[in-house]
Parts: C-alpha cells; structure tokens; sequence
C-alpha cells in the first residue's frame, strides 16, 4: 500500500512539469520574434536617417551650384543673341532688357504730274512727267534707354541729302535734341509726310521756308499739351560752308488738345519763328536774303508763278493751327503771317505775307487719324489687302483750300513782278492697302491774281505710289 502511494505521487509532479514546459515554449518564442523586429526596425531608422542627410546634402550642393550659375551669368559679357524682333514695316531689333533697339527705316514715293501751266498767260509749257519724289534710307533706335538717334538720307534726283540727323536725350520731363531737323512750326510742316492727306504740304510751308536746321532743341509731350523751343543756323545743311556767318533761327509751338482720346481729338496749337540772314559769304557773290515762292497747283514739278525777289535780311513768322477729329471725319486748317524786315539798300517797305488752309477728309471705311504728341501719325488699316483674302484696305476721300498771298506793298519792292496772290483747290483720294503702302490721287487748280502771271490757271492731276517701313 506504501509503495502505491509514492508511485502515485511521483505521476502527478511529472505531468505538471511536463505540462508548464509545453506552455512556456511559444512565449519563449514569441519574445525572441519581438526583439528580431526591433532590431530590424532600429537598422532601417538608421538607413533613412542616412538617406535623409544624402538627400539634404545634395540639395544643398543643387543651391550652391545654381547660385554660382546666377553669380558668372551677371559677370559674363551679354549672349550675342540676347534679341528681341518686332516687325514695324520691317525688322527691329532690341535687346532683352530694352536698352538698345535699332531699326532699318526709309520710304520710296514714285510720283506722276500731269500740268496745265496756262502757257498763253504764263509762257510756261504744260508738263507730263514721273519722278522718284523721295527715296530715303536710314536707321533710328535707342541707347541705354534714354538716348534716342536718328539718321536718313535721301537719294531722290540722284543726289544724296540729309533729312533728319540728330541725337536726343529722354531722361528728363524735358527732351534735349541737338542735330539737322525741323524747326517747331506748324502742323503741317511738323507733320511726316507719309502721315499727310496730300501728295504735298501747304503752300505757305515752302513759301516761308519751314524746314530743317541744324540747331538744339527742348520739348515736354504730354497727352493733352506739347512745347517745344530751339534755337539753329539759319543756314541750310546744303549751305553750311557757303557762309562764315550762319545767322540765327529762334522757333517755338505750342498745343493744347483738351480732347484727346481714341477716335475724338480737338487740338490748337501755335507757333513762332525769327530768323536773321547769313553774312559774309565765302565766295563773296552768293546772295544770303530770304526769298519768298512757291509751286503752282500744289504740284512738286510745277513752276512758280507767285514769287518775290530775293529781299529778307531778316523775318519774324507768326502761325496759329486747329483740328478736329470725330472718328472718320476730321478738319484741319492753319493761318501763317510772315512780316519781312527788306534790305535797306533794295526798299524801304517791309511787306508781311500770309498763308492759310483748310482741309477736310472722310474715311469711308471707317479708319480715324491717329494722334500723338501734338500731331497726327500712321493710320491703322482695318482690313488691309493681302493675298489669299485680304480685305478691301481703307479708302479716304478730302479736300482743300489753299491760299498764298505775296502781294502786299509788291509796288514798293524792285523787281517784285511776279509778286501775286495764289489761290488753290484740291480734291483727293487716298487708298491705304495696309499701315505702310498707300496709293494717291490729287486733282488741283490755281488761280493767280496780280503780277506777271496774273488771270493763269495752273491745272494739274498727281498720282503717287508710296511704301514706308
């Protein structure tokens, strides 16, 4: 009996050791599953720590490298191809940042005049003939922003000759301009003439010698008021070594445009000048006094049948201008009054001479005359003509009356025969076939009261083709 019980006794302990062996095994196993884990984790925190300082390293070598890039990029010269192209007419070129540009300009006018000069009164034959009216080639641009130059010669007549050539400085409210170019008066003479409604200006504009010098000038532009003044040599850049003493040109304009916005423009303007004559000619023969003329029927190839003798040793030039535009339709006219200090020696009177006009024009198509700066520029073409359809172009109908007066006191002046009053109608049409090709057609007659030629009419038909760029 004894020795069942301790066989008894003995069973039990084993199953229970034998039990908490089987149960303590899979924790045992899960615990060493935990720590494989966290070591795992531990080793790839370690790796994306070190990517992460790869990552911000090249970063920080990118930022370096593109700094050093932008550094030499300001010190190394310009790229030579660092250009911007617009087309105006025809290629121009400016930089990137706009300090430069620089622009190939020029115009072709090839022109027909057919003239009835009235040959039985005036002597004169009729004339039918073409010419290369103008034929200019130039360049224009910008320097460092604020320095504006412009250079153009003309080649009409086989003959080269200087039109504008100047430089000028924008940098400040005034404009500072020193070179060969216009005097500030009138508005038709300011005006280019690729901008004009009529083949040719005023009569008055050759009459009293409106044109370039070469001289110094200031201007202010603003929308609604312009002012201009200068001083130049009286003498033509064709002349300027034909005398030792140039004599001097004081002009000035001023204009006001209370209404100035697209399509409707009021605009008034005047403008002065006082000139002395040259002296002292080099040769001792050429003949420095002002002379008064201008061509019949507002034609370039017509002859002059009002003309005063050479007399002015001096004159003073007094002119006022107005114009209107309400969109097609615009009005323009100016009066001019020179009053001439004669040379003692050839009369005692001192005549004043007077000029004016009054135009207006009608766009059929709709066009308005755009303006700027106190005068009128390029008309802009709603359907210009092209090839494979174009539209029709803009077509322009105008005309003008035109006064000259070279009469007064023509009885106490020597030689004053041909001295006259000219009066002249003109009817036009303009057709545009885009902002830079126009073809015109001018249909004129002067009547001429007093001196020689007086009772003529001087008929004529102009006919222009004209390219600008």
């Amino acid at each position: 009996m004894f020795a069942r019980q301790r066989t008894g006794g003995l069973c039990p302990l084993a199953g229970t050791l034998a039990l908490a062996i089987s149960i303590s095994s899979p924790s045992v196993a899960r615990a060493a599953d935990v720590d494989q884990l966290e070591a795992q984790m531990r080793t790839m925190q370690a790796q994306m720590r070190e990517l992460q300082r790869q990552v911000d390293q090249a970063k920080a070598q990118a930022a370096a490298a593109t700094k050093a890039h932008a550094a030499a990029s300001k010190r190394a010269p310009a790229d030579d191809l660092d250009l911007k192209v617009k087309w105006k007419g025809a290629p121009e070129l400016s930089s990137s940042d706009g300090r430069f540009t620089f622009k190939v300009r020029g115009r072709v006018n090839v022109d027909y005049n057919g003239i009835d000069q009235d040959e039985a009164v005036t002597g004169r034959p009729d004339v039918s003939a073409v010419e290369l009216r103008r034929a200019r080639l130039g360049v224009s641009g910008t320097l460092f922003y604020d320095w504006n130059y412009k250079f153009e010669l003309d080649f009409a007549g086989d003959n080269a000759t200087i039109k504008d050539a100047f430089i000028e400085y924008t940098g400040l409210p005034v404009g500072i301009r020193a070179g060969h170019f216009k005097t500030y008066n009138s508005l038709e003479a300011l005006m280019s003439a690729n901008f004009t409604t009529f083949m040719e200006k005023a009569a008055f504009v050759e009459a009293f010698s409106i044109d370039r010098l070469i001289g110094g000038g200031l201007s202010h532009y603003s929308d609604h008021w312009t002012a201009e003044a200068g001083i130049f040599a009286t003498a033509p850049e064709a002349n300027q070594t034909t005398y030792l003493d140039d004599g001097t040109t004081y002009s000035a304009r001023v204009t006001v445009a209370p209404i100035n916005r697209d399509r409707q423009v009021v605009h008034i303007g005047g403008s002065m000048r006082h000139r002395d004559d040259a002296g002292n000619p080099r040769d001792g023969v050429s003949d420095p006094l002002f002379q008064y003329r201008a061509r019949g029927a507002d034609l370039h190839l017509a002859d002059r049948f009002v003309s005063t003798p050479r007399i002015g040793e001096a004159d003073t030039l007094w002119a006022l201008e107005g114009a209107v535009v309400l969109g097609p339709f615009s009005l323009q006219g100016e009066y001019a009054q020179d009053t001439v200090e004669t040379a003692s020696a050839l009369a005692s009177a001192d005549p004043t001479y007077t000029g004016w006009y009054v135009s207006g024009s009608w766009f059929l198509t709709g066009e308005s005359r755009p303006y700027k700066d106190g005068l009128f520029g390029r008309v802009k073409v709603k359907n210009p003509v092209a090839a494979g359809g174009g539209g029709w172009g803009a077509w322009q109908i105008a005309g003008r009356y035109d006064v000259l007066d070279l009469s007064d006191q023509s009885g106490a002046i020597p030689s004053c025969t041909a001295c006259g009053e000219q009066k002249t109608w003109l009817i036009g049409m303009n057709w545009h076939l885009n902002d830079y090709m126009r073809l015109m057609l001018n249909v004129n007659q002067s009547e001429i009261d007093g001196g020689i030629n007086d009772g003529a009419e001087i008929t004529g038909v102009g006919m222009r083709a004209q390219m600008d760029w």
